[in-house]
């Protein structure tokens, strides 16, 4: 066996190497030659070639066998991998069976094989995926656990707003992490299935016994039996694909939160430093986030990719032309990209790195402008909305004029103090006065995730 030359110079930084590994070249072929030992089993066990035949066609269903560079060259005058490698099985079986030979693909088109196969590739995919986001869920729910008081400010506009926690942050995270779990679970039943529907998808080389083998293929490949081939209905993959770039993209939520809070001026939250990581060529100094820029670099080009199995979907009739091999690297270009954004994920999830310090001092940067809601809220109610944030307006524009701290402001301003003693004055400008229901959406959302994980 030979191996094309692959282009892995970024793999290692962009996805997972198990990942590749389902979609090499390798993991390709032998999920359509697990197909076709499945399909000789089947159809042994309803009867329709000899039980004798299964043997040899097995044992020829092994990738190692077979040339990949040369399937390669045959693939661009056949139009899909399939024809090529029945060809080359037919003869390898040939060679040490010639009777089994003529049972090979028995009722079976190129697309069968080509669909099924990928099918049983994206089961090993999604255990994977699955695997990889529980596991990230379970680091998620405990830094929020941890982190559930942690005052910081909240950001809108990316402008300093009222006070938030640190855990509520993570919380947000792990929700949507959460979800996606969620998500998978119930899209199984839908993509889990076999393809088998022969050359116009009736099955009518197989006569009366179509039903009882596709039955029997099924329960070989632990696949589901879907009401009927999906040949060019392409909702099953798109769908799953779909849910993915949700993952993309909710992961890409989480670098970018990462990164700028990774920022200089803000210098919160850090991902774990490990020699030789975030370095700069040039820099001595520079601490760059090189995991978040993989969860956002992937959240950047998922979309573009989903969008080619979104245009692919209306197929012609019963086999399309082009729309089909559109999809061919697509959908696992994207499983292979989530993958490696979700293990860049759980490292920097893992090895979070916060400074509750800096977060506090953050917090006084616009010396007690950001709680200037919370004293307004309470003045309201004695002296009616309007003059209140009328008054609070004002005084925040004195501060800022004149350098000063909001509470030294409104300490002098006799509308305020008339109302509000300095002891309610002091604890309306505390930040951890005014959290509102961040501890409840922590959790809330740890009890979403414990529900799904039990």
């Amino acid at each position: 066996m030979t191996e094309r030359a692959n282009n892995q110079l970024f793999d290692a930084y962009f996805t997972a190497r198990d990942m590749r590994e389902v979609f090499c070249d390798q993991g390709r072929v032998q999920a359509m030659l697990d197909f076709e030992a499945a399909l000789a089993r089947a159809e042994a066990r309803v009867g329709l070639i000899p039980q004798t035949a299964v043997a040899p066609i097995e044992a020829a269903c092994q990738a190692g066998l077979y040339d990949f560079s040369a399937l390669g060259e045959a693939i661009a005058t056949a139009g899909n991998s399939a024809i090529p490698l029945v060809k080359a099985l037919g003869k390898q079986i040939a060679g040490n069976h010639a009777e089994a030979e003529r049972y090979v693909h028995l009722g079976a088109t190129s697309q069968d094989v080509m669909d099924s196969g990928l099918v049983l590739q994206l089961r090993k995919a999604l255990e994977l995926i699955e695997s990889d986001l529980a596991q990230l869920g379970a680091i998620l729910a405990a830094q929020a656990k941890r982190y559930a008081a942690t005052p910081l400010a909240g950001r809108t506009w990316l402008q300093h707003a009222t006070p938030v926690t640190l855990g509520m942050k993570i919380a947000g995270w792990l929700g949507a992490v959460t979800r996606s779990r969620q998500r998978l679970q119930e899209l199984k039943p839908r993509l889990l299935v076999l393809q088998f529907g022969g050359a116009s998808g009736t099955l009518a080389a197989l006569g009366d016994q179509a039903l009882p083998i596709a039955q029997a293929l099924a329960e070989e490949l632990h696949l589901a039996l879907p009401e009927q081939p999906w040949h060019t209905q392409r909702d099953r993959l798109v769908e799953f694909g779909a849910v993915l770039g949700l993952i993309a993209g909710s992961l890409g939520k989480f670098g970018r939160d990462i990164s700028l809070l990774m920022q200089t001026e803000a210098g919160e939250v850090f991902e774990p430093a490990a020699p030789g990581k975030g370095g700069s060529s040039t820099m001595p100094h520079k601490r760059n986030p090189v995991g978040a820029a993989v969860l956002i670099g992937a959240a950047t080009r998922v979309p573009g990719l989903l969008s080619t199995l979104f245009s692919a979907m209306p197929q012609e009739h019963e086999r399309s032309l082009g729309l089909w091999h559109a999809e061919w690297e697509t959908l696992p270009e994207i499983c292979c990209l989530v993958s490696g954004s979700l293990k860049q994920a759980l490292l920097v999830a893992e090895g979070l790195e916060v400074d509750a310090e800096r977060m506090a001092r953050n917090l006084d940067l616009t010396q007690g402008l950001v709680l200037a809601e919370a004293v307004s809220i309470v003045l309201a109610q004695k002296v009616g909305r309007d003059t209140a944030h009328h008054l609070l307006e004002q005084c925040c524009k004195r501060a800022v004029a004149e350098h000063r701290h909001l509470r030294a402001v409104l300490g002098d301003e006799p509308q305020v103090t008339a109302q509000l003693s300095d002891a309610e004055l002091d604890r309306l400008l505390d930040p951890a006065h005014y959290l509102g229901q961040a501890q409840t959406w922590v959790e809330r959302a740890l009890a979403e995730h414990f529900a799904l994980t039990a």
